[in-house]
């Protein structure tokens, strides 16, 4: 029989996500549609342990879908991987009776969901990722954003490189996925992708197209490199050295989890935040809620964990032919 919910907390963990407040917003307005009391949990796990709780309305959530970030704040949290961690988080939910949570981030977000629900404590997954890497679902929020913002600036960086006839290494986030470097290499029309999935550290074969693509009259490079390969500087200084050609090294870090939302992140969030409230609402827990084929559907959490997920084949091989 499904567990009565009267009141539900909201938190995000992990990295941050364009597209978490919206997500915010969705998960307190469809609760108090369905009936229920919202607590918002500040900083993530870490936030639940120090009971850094607070009431939510409507009213709180107010304003926010055109922010970045998120307004709970976030934070990393190695207490929560332990047992006493877990059980510390359980009490302090029924301490001040919230009966199930929200969590709103990525696959280490989603353990410690799974430990919760566990404990009794009813909760849901909704994934918030600049990473795309969880494989349960087709999309994350903070992807769209996130390679949008880093398509734009490499498209600057390539103006330059284009005026000084360099080699540029630009280095993108993604942890030890490589789908914003994928897309931005189709998106940015790039020479190059490094991809954690794919590239076989064969250095000297990325010398040698380099090479030959100043024999063919291109004039400059752009070589994608993706966060989970990293090591663009020292990169760069071999490439410069082997080909004689200037090579320069762009990281372009952090600035791609900020910024306003899209369009299509601020509507796949918010829909995705109400149907995390309305499952809890039904008494349901340890789902993930996930995008899949065109629809929104709900994944057990530990079958979500045990998937795996890898770069499509079909789209890396059209990169390869695209490039000239």
């Amino acid at each position: 029989m499904a567990k009565e919910v009267k009141t539900i907390g909201v938190l995000t963990s992990g990295g941050d996500a364009p597209g978490m407040n919206a997500a915010i917003r969705a998960v307190v307005r469809a609760a108090i549609h369905e009936g229920l009391k919202v607590k918002g949990i500040m900083r993530g796990y870490a936030g639940l342990l120090q009971e850094e709780i607070v009431d939510m309305d409507t009213t709180s959530v107010s304003d926010i879908m055109h922010r970045g970030g998120t307004i709970l704040y976030t934070a990393r949290c190695t207490e929560f991987t332990t047992a006493e961690g877990q059980e510390l988080g359980a009490e302090i939910c029924r301490r001040n009776g919230i009966d199930g949570i929200v969590v709103i981030g990525g696959d280490g977000s989603f353990r410690g969901a799974g430990k919760l629900a566990a404990l009794g404590i009813n909760t849901i997954g909704v994934p918030g990722t600049i990473d795309l890497d969880i494989a349960c679902t087709d999309y994350t929020i903070g992807f769209d954003t996130a390679v949008n913002t880093a398509m734009e600036a490499i498209d600057k960086v390539r103006d330059t490189s284009t005026s000084h006839e360099r080699c540029s290494i630009i280095e993108v986030m993604g942890r030890n996925a490589g789908y914003i470097a994928l897309w931005c290499g189709f998106a940015n029309g790039a020479e190059d992708v490094l991809l954690p999935e794919r590239y076989d550290g064969d250095e000297q074969s990325l010398i040698n197209r380099i090479i030959e693509n100043r024999k063919r009259g291109k004039r400059h490079n752009i070589i994608i490199n993706a966060e989970g390969i990293g090591h663009s500087v020292s990169m760069a200084r071999r490439i410069e050295a082997a080909t004689g050609i200037e090579t320069r090294a762009t990281i372009l870090g952090h600035m791609q989890r900020g910024g306003t939302p899209t369009c299509k992140d601020r509507v796949y969030a918010s829909i995705m935040g109400a149907k995390a409230a309305m499952l809890l609402a039904q008494g349901k827990s340890n789902r993930v809620v996930a995008y899949r084929n065109g629809e929104y559907k709900d994944v057990d959490i530990q079958e979500a964990l045990a998937m795996k997920k890898d770069i499509p084949e079909d789209q890396y091989e059209i990169f390869k032919m695209l490039v000239r």
